[in-house]
């Protein structure tokens, strides 16, 4: 089994310095009868590499549909504070903070520092303080123990991601753990899940969200290795 060691990070926060780097506007969303606020950017301009906009867009600086779909199905799970959570590209936190505040064992990880700050910023502003947030890198996963469930939104988003993910998950995932995901079913999304199924058996619920005449299908995605 490997035996991975998380990289150790600056715990010193504070949400007045916080305000003081970022300007931000507040979101208000209700998971499971409970109200969460969420802190964002106000202005994506500074997140943005205006010599190359598509590279390295920030993508974690909005609450995606699957955020709040993966965050409702935690909140509705029985708690077993034995069990041992693992978010990957948490963005600024949601789910995480959600799964927490329902009494779940979970950490909180993602590669941008800009949304890692976030994160924090959020997991005060929601009661969450003890909630470990770390600096997480796929390609070179480094986590202290193996893990019960790894869980994410809109991972499976650029074919690149295939093989750090499953290095991720061979190598932080117990061997009777489960990974669930959540997301649209994007083209690349189906060729990754196609590729998954290998080594994985996988379960598919599909949700429909809706909002103002919008549909948006959400489907969750269950994981177990193959026995």
């Amino acid at each position: 089994m490997s035996v991975c060691v998380y990289e150790k990070i600056d715990t010193m926060f504070s949400l007045d310095a916080f305000h003081k780097e970022y300007d931000t506007t507040a979101s208000e969303v209700v998971i499971s009868g409970r109200k969460f606020q969420v802190l964002l950017p106000k202005d994506l301009t500074g997140f943005i590499n205006t010599q190359d906009v598509f590279h390295k867009f920030p993508l974690w600086a909005k609450i995606w549909p699957a955020s709040w779909v993966l965050a409702d199905y935690l909140a509705e799970i029985p708690v077993a504070s034995s069990k041992k959570f693992l978010e990957i590209g948490a963005g600024t936190g949601l789910v995480s903070i959600v799964a927490a505040a329902c009494g779940h064992n979970i950490t909180l990880t993602e590669s941008n520092p800009d949304a890692l700050q976030f994160a924090r910023a959020n997991a005060l502003v929601n009661g969450c303080p003890q909630l470990p947030i770390r600096e997480l890198d796929w390609n070179r996963p480094q986590l202290k123990d193996t893990v019960d469930f790894i869980v994410g939104s809109e991972v499976t988003y650029k074919k690149e991601d295939l093989q750090p993910l499953l290095s991720l998950f061979e190598r932080c995932l117990s061997p009777d753990g489960e990974v669930i995901l959540a997301g649209e079913m994007r083209r690349v999304s189906k060729d990754i899940y196609q590729q998954l199924e290998a080594g994985f058996n996988i379960r598919v619920q599909k949700k429909i969200l809706r909002s103002g005449g919008e549909e948006i299908a959400i489907f969750l995605i269950r994981m177990s290795r193959q026995r």
